[in-house]
């Protein structure tokens, strides 16, 4: 194989931000779409300029057109199709969450190993080089200790009916939006908290529209986020260590040049913040490449399945402890 062909796997919103990023890729070439109507499937290929439609996904799945599959079905799927495109021989680029439970992560994970494939969770944000940036200033010790994470995820979702508002489809802000801060507070921190203590408001249909958290880390480190469906975009990180701060304006989204700022302060040095660039690159870009080194090149993921399980892992604590009222070891 010399270069990775893709099919997508639903009709989504999200995937019109993954097709430039496959396109432009070296290695890729989008080639079908996957709907479960033939209408719908070509009605979206037309528009989209992709080759090959299929009126429902078992087809594309069988395929052997498809090497690999971006799967961007809601959350409670996810598990299922993710699964039945492992045992076809087709490589899986999931959306997040991978799934929404460790049982299903475990299923998934074992039905990659079965077939020899690649399985990946696709936090896009992750393989933006800001977030290289900022690890190295983490890891590197310039912050010193790092004491305290801080970080934000909200906007408005005026959509109804959109399976965001459905509990029993994974929706809620936590699977969402929480996801993204959660994910980050593990990647700098090294692992998945000890503690968590979690607090959600739902509405009358039970899904949490808002989840704030608190999660305790082996090394002394605390992280805290809130989410939310019913505030206006808002977004942000602030890493407090003890000797220096550093704050993100955009660390999970639109990284755009017009909003995305990194600033930097030091200890005794207040006043003298420090503004750095934020890199310029496709925030898509990075996990469509490195998807295609895992297949082509059989480099291993960075972001891996059991990192992936601890996400779910922490997540589950953390509805478990905003249920419970109480602090809930992960």
């Amino acid at each position: 194989m010399s270069d990775v062909c893709w099919g997508l796997l639903s009709t989504a919103r999200i995937n019109r931000a993954l097709i430039p990023a496959i396109r432009d890729a070296a290695r890729g070439r989008l080639v079908a779409v996957a709907s479960r109507s033939a209408e719908s499937a070509q009605r979206y290929a037309a528009e989209w300029g992709i080759l090959r439609a299929f009126g429902c996904y078992e087809a594309m799945i069988e395929s052997d057109e498809v090497d690999a599959i971006y799967l961007s079905l809601p959350n409670h799927l996810h598990a299922e199709w993710a699964i039945r495109a492992l045992e076809a021989g087709k490589h899986v680029l999931c959306e997040k969450p991978l799934a929404l439970s460790v049982e299903e992560v475990d299923a998934m994970a074992a039905a990659a190993a079965q077939s020899g494939t690649v399985l990946a969770e696709a936090f896009m944000y992750l393989h933006h080089p800001q977030i290289a940036l900022i690890d190295d200033w983490v890891t590197s010790g310039r912050l010193g200790t790092i004491q305290r994470l801080e970080s934000t995820f909200c906007f408005t979702l005026d959509r109804a009916g959109n399976y965001r508002w459905d509990p029993a489809m994974g929706g809620g802000a936590l699977w969402d939006v929480g996801v993204y801060p959660l994910s980050l507070s593990q990647w700098l921190l090294g692992g998945p908290p000890t503690h968590v203590l979690g607090h959600a408001q739902r509405n009358a249909a039970g899904v949490d529209i808002a989840f704030s958290a608190q999660m305790q880390y082996a090394n002394g480190a605390v992280s805290q986020f809130y989410c939310g469906f019913q505030s206006p975009w808002t977004m942000g990180l602030t890493v407090i260590g003890s000797e220096g701060r550093l704050v993100a304006t955009r660390p999970f989204n639109n990284i755009d040049p017009r909003h995305a700022r990194l600033y930097v302060s030091h200890r005794g040095r207040e006043e003298a913040v420090e503004e750095m660039a934020v890199p310029q690159a496709s925030l898509y870009a990075g996990e469509v490449e490195e998807m295609h080194r895992a297949i082509l090149d059989g480099d291993a993921p960075r972001l891996s399945l059991a990192a992936s399980r601890d996400h779910i892992r922490t997540v589950q604590a953390l509805y478990r402890s905003a249920a419970e009222g109480a602090v809930v070891r992960v």
